[in-house]
């Protein structure tokens, strides 16, 4: 699962490793800010959330400078973001974030009013828990406190998914034994389990006693999660067509969604946040396309 020298949680305390000049670094790297999209996209996956139409309030735990955060608001969500890095949490500002920000030390709970939340996710954020900085921390109590906090928070039948690096079986052991303490149920989610580049680690945790807990499926492969998000694409174009609302009606979520304003508005909040991928706005921007294939 990594070697020691690899892990940046064993240079030093994350708020001292992720300084000013480390907090652009990682918030500026095209390719850290597609996997962390990539990331929060597959927690709010295994979140499994209502498909009711409402938004809903959630926990981005050790949220950085807001990137998993910008994937949740995209989603139609409101959110809180807690992070112990002062300088993350100053770009997150400075890049606008719709959530509301607060600088904490998961390790020492949450603080927050009981069943309030409807769910949480957090990135590659948790393993920073099992290392103790002082002789005086003790990592199975600073992850009981985040947990019990976390459990009191969140509204019965909610879940949280925590995607995670664990630096061995023990450490995921230990992070996932912990949690059940706190009453929650569930377990690791492991995708791509038969790839030691691809695989990722998803603790996912459900508020609910009541029968027997079923985790979600793993993706097995990479060119499964290509078929799966091919397949749901397709069956919303069907959707669409079939509603005969055309191709600037949109979704229940957002209604608005996929019209000319619609595109550049989200193409100009893509640029702001530092995206270096989007393509220039031009006279065929939220134009539909002609099919002259004659299929």
């Amino acid at each position: 699962m990594g070697r020691a020298g690899d892990r940046p949680e064993h240079t030093a305390p994350p708020d001292v490793f992720y300084d000013d000049t480390e907090a652009r670094k990682y918030t500026t790297n095209s390719r850290i800010m597609q996997i962390q999209t990539q990331l929060t996209e597959r927690a709010l996956e295994l979140l499994a959330l209502p498909e009711d139409g409402q938004p809903k309030l959630l926990l981005d735990l050790g949220c950085g400078s807001g990137i998993s955060g910008d994937t949740l608001t995209e989603q139609g969500h409101f959110w809180t973001g807690f992070d112990i890095s002062s300088a993350m949490l100053e770009v997150a500002k400075e890049r606008e974030t719709e959530g509301d920000l607060c600088r904490k030390d998961l390790g020492q709970g949450l603080g927050l009013r009981p069943g309030c939340y409807d769910g949480a996710i957090s990135i590659s954020a948790l393993q920073w828990l099992c290392n103790a900085e002082t002789s005086s921390q003790n990592p199975k109590l600073r992850l009981k406190c985040l947990f019990d906090s976390l459990y009191k928070c969140l509204a019965r039948g909610a879940r949280a998914v925590f995607q995670m690096y664990p630096e061995n079986p023990t450490q995921a052991e230990m992070v996932t034994v912990t949690a059940m303490k706190s009453g929650f149920a569930g377990g690791v989610v492991v995708d791509f389990p038969h790839s030691s580049k691809a695989r990722k680690h998803y603790l996912v945790l459900l508020t609910s006693s009541s029968g027997i807990a079923q985790l979600p499926k793993a993706i097995e492969d990479e060119s499964a999660q290509q078929v799966k998000v091919y397949e749901r694409s397709k069956g919303k174009g069907k959707r669409r067509k079939d509603g005969g609302g055309g191709h600037n009606a949109g979704s229940k979520r957002h209604p608005q969604a996929k019209g000319r304003d619609w595109i550049l508005k989200k193409k100009a909040l893509r640029r702001k946040r530092g995206y270096m991928d989007v393509p220039e706005d031009t006279k065929y921007t939220g134009r539909k396309r002609r099919n002259l294939s004659g299929f």
